[in-house]
């Protein structure tokens, strides 16, 4: 074996596919929960980090590696084997076609990786189990029996912590012993009655649990026992780990009662409003107006405009064309600079680091489950929360994961209420550090419309669009206190994307802004929109430019009124105008090719139309 390690070492490589091949090799499919780690391992035995295809007729990408003579596949993450949305559809259609399968589990949340485990068992697939997450687990004082674990599921358990690769090699010499483990007898029996009627145990177990996508290929007509084999497994999963798992008492009682506390509406509402209070001190005060009137005035302002304006005066005189666009008052150099990170590096980095603690405590699934019903007001259900969340940091970002919801209907709600309604983070920190200086009442105006906006979006596209919403099935993990490293590196890699997409446009944006104000096409601009910003909205005409910044990316529009001279009213209709205002570039590229070109321009034409006409109503009842 010590060769073919060797041999792994040297001749690692991946390609790209976007469907089962048909070649000889053995395929060898990674399965898990989201974020249990599959990646790690997947580049682990590929050998290198990929770009990855689309699988035919979905959305969902799929990423095809090689080890020795395997074809490994990484699905995506899943709670179980079914047909309830794409990822689940995706991930169904390689397990099927799998020869053997790593299932990795995360072995805090055991409770919820097993039911996939024993599900796996019960298709007949030859299996290997990696445990990871074995560091995480020691720190919480869980103890598994991970010998008489392998015993009760009869297949391979390999303890690991991927992302130190420990335990990895391990899973190398276990790759020939794989097995198909123990099943439930009576279901076991039940499949062989189906095999005359599906090519497999794996298809004929889909086909008792009411896949419709099975019933339909093989034309056959069956109770669906979805509930009762459901049942039946998580009866089964929670005997195993009762006789596997020692968990510190106190430990697992606070974070069972804090669970419970934070799904019951009664309890849940109000740890909710906690929650959000907490975030708004810290990003809206805290960061939003002490830390970034500080970084964008002493170090942006004071610092580095004085320097670079000094500098590049000295080759270029500043009154010049060119001087214009690199120092002036919209310079790419100047401006740009300060607003990409002495103002929005700092309240990107503080939303993002707290989306990232509020991941890792196992919240925002909980979230999902509180806020189901409202949603089904909309159209959607809880599951929709978390796109719409992700909306707060990135809108393109949140707009791909809408692909996580079960039908179109609900895609294009969400997506819809995305663009129109929900602020990135970048915007919505400078929105928050201008209403802060407008006050509570401006506040208080500000989140009532943009909540109205949101909800009849929601109900009315509920009406027009044919169709019903899903309901919600989805697995809750246990509270649990987050690893502060695994936190901190989430909001650098999140962080680090943001800004990466968002400095080109930044600086973009500012060119055309300095070489239409050197033109004066800024002053035409300006005149062309007076009647509706001076006299519809009743701002500045000089708000007309945060509409030009606007369309090159929404953040840079909010910026763009941090040094207009507004009262409290006035900024609160500037601050709706700009949020409903049109999607940023990468938003609209991003939702034509996720929703079509049909409804995307919908969407598109909706926001300039809405932005206008719900700012100029507000403008004529407050100003």
């Amino acid at each position: 074996m010590n060769n073919n390690i060797n041999h792994f070492e040297h001749h690692k490589h991946v390609e790209k596919t976007s469907i089962i091949t048909d070649s000889k090799n053995q395929k060898l499919v990674l399965v898990g929960n989201p974020n249990v780690g599959k990646s790690v391992i997947f580049n682990f035995l590929s050998g290198i980090y990929v770009d990855v295809s689309n699988y035919p007729g979905t959305t969902i990408e799929v990423t095809k590696g090689r080890y020795l003579n395997y074809d490994v596949y990484d699905t995506p993450g899943i709670y179980g084997v079914s047909s309830f949305n794409d990822e689940e559809k995706v991930a169904r259609d390689i397990i099927l076609e799998a020869d053997i399968i790593i299932n990795i589990v995360d072995s805090v949340h055991l409770e919820r990786d097993l039911f996939l485990t024993q599900q796996l068992i019960d298709m007949g697939k030859k299996l290997i189990v990696v445990l990871n997450f074995m560091d995480e687990a020691k720190k919480n004082n869980i103890k598994i029996d991970i010998d008489k674990l392998s015993e009760l599921l009869g297949v391979p358990i390999i303890p690991a912590i991927a992302i130190k690769k420990e335990g990895l090699t391990e899973l190398l010499h276990a790759l020939t012993k794989a097995t198909c483990g123990k099943q439930d007898p009576q279901l076991h029996a039940q499949l062989h009655h189906m095999l005359n009627l599906v090519g497999s145990q794996a298809e004929a177990l889909l086909a008792l649990e009411g896949d419709e996508y099975i019933i339909k290929k093989h034309g056959i007509k069956i109770n669906n026992l979805r509930e009762s084999i459901y049942i039946e497994r998580r009866n089964r999963v929670n005997k195993i780990l009762n006789q596997v798992i020692d968990e510190a008492l106190l430990s697992k009682q606070i974070s069972s009662l804090l669970g419970r506390w934070t799904i019951n509406p009664i309890t849940g509402i109000p740890i909710l409003i906690i929650i959000l209070y907490l975030a708004y001190i810290f990003i809206g005060k805290l960061v939003a107006q002490d830390l970034v009137s500080f970084t964008e005035s002493y170090f942006g302002n004071q610092l580095w405009e004085t320097w670079i304006r000094s500098t590049i005066s000295q080759i270029i005189p500043e009154e010049s064309f060119i001087g214009h666009i690199l120092i002036g008052e919209f310079g790419i150099l100047t401006m740009t600079i300060t607003y990409l990170f002495f103002l929005l590096l700092p309240l990107v980095f503080t939303f993002y680091i707290t989306l990232s603690f509020l991941e890792d405590t196992g919240y925002l699934p909980r979230l999902a489950t509180l806020v189901d019903r409202i949603m089904n007001f909309l159209g959607l259900n809880g599951r929709a929360i978390i796109p719409l969340i992700l909306g707060f940091g990135c809108v393109s970002a949140a707009t791909i994961t809408t692909r996580l919801l079960s039908n179109e209907k609900e895609k294009t709600i969400a997506t819809a209420i995305l663009q129109f309604a929900i602020p990135c983070s970048a915007q919505l920190a400078v929105i928050a550090a201008l209403l802060m200086g407008a006050g509570f009442k401006a506040l208080l105006i500000y989140v009532f419309v943009i909540l109205i906006v949101l909800i009849a979006i929601g109900t009315i596209l509920n009406k027009i669009l044919k169709g019903d919403s899903e309901p919600l099935l989805i697995n809750l993990p246990p509270l649990r206190f987050p690893q502060l490293n695994n936190v901190l590196q989430k909001t650098m890699i999140k962080t680090f994307a943001f800004m990466k997409e968002a400095t080109p446009w930044f600086f973009f944006g500012a060119a055309i802004i300095g070489i239409m104000q050197v033109t004066g096409l800024l002053d035409i601009w300006q005149k062309l929109l007076s009647p509706l910003t001076q006299y519809w909205l009743k701002l500045p005409t000089q708000a007309a430019t945060a509409f030009v910044m606007g369309l090159v990316r929404r953040d840079f529009g909010a910026a763009g009124l941090y040094e207009l001279s507004m009262n409290p009213m006035q900024t609160v209709v500037a601050l709706i105008t700009i949020t409903l205002f049109v999607p940023c570039i990468t938003s609209i590229l991003i939702m034509y090719k996720e929703r079509g070109w049909k409804v995307a321009s919908l969407i598109w034409i909706g926001t300039w139309i809405s932005s206008f006409i719900i700012g100029g109503i507000v403008a004529q009842i407050i100003i």
